[in-house]
């Protein structure tokens, strides 16, 4: 990415902070990775440990994960588990949530925090992005309300474990 490509993307998240990030991608051009990796407080986490971080997500309980492609988005409050992998599938199968990963396609991985689009408060979450550097599937530890602080510890531990 050019450094001007760069700026422009760095000044657009600082005029509209609570923006949400796949808009200001469409309105700059850019994929949504690279809005992400400009904003201010986010961490780059080893997308080679993937699937670490995914078995993680279990002992976080119920969490927010949102999904969303060219024509809708998906959001569904669950809880990781039962994990299990059939060829290019990485599968999370419980009561609550039903996830089939292609983990072949994922290629960043981001410890985001950043001011909620509906109330402003804070965000906490692990976002993942494919090759061409779309969401493949994002994981708030919360949303739409303050994190508690041992979802707070949490998130700070997942990113200072996982950080690349």
């Amino acid at each position: 990415m050019s450094d001007e490509q760069t700026q422009r993307i760095r000044a657009a998240v600082e005029q509209h902070p609570r923006r949400m990030t796949m808009q200001l991608a469409r309105d700059l051009g850019v994929s949504e990775a690279a809005v992400v990796r400009e904003l201010p407080f986010t961490t780059p986490l080893d997308a080679t440990r993937w699937e670490e971080l995914i078995r993680g997500f279990e002992a976080l309980g119920t969490v927010h994960v949102i999904v969303t492609n060219g024509g809708a988005t998906l959001e569904c409050v669950g809880q990781f588990g039962n994990f299990s992998t059939w060829e290019e599938f990485f599968n999370v199968q419980t009561d609550s949530l039903d996830m089939h990963i292609r983990w072949p396609e994922l290629a960043a991985i981001f410890a985001v925090e950043k001011p909620s689009h509906m109330t402003g408060v804070n965000t906490l979450s692990v976002q993942f992005f494919d090759r061409a550097g779309a969401a493949a599937f994002k994981v708030f530890l919360n949303f739409g309300g303050k994190a508690t602080p041992e979802m707070a510890r949490h998130f700070d531990d997942l990113r200072q474990r996982f950080r690349s």
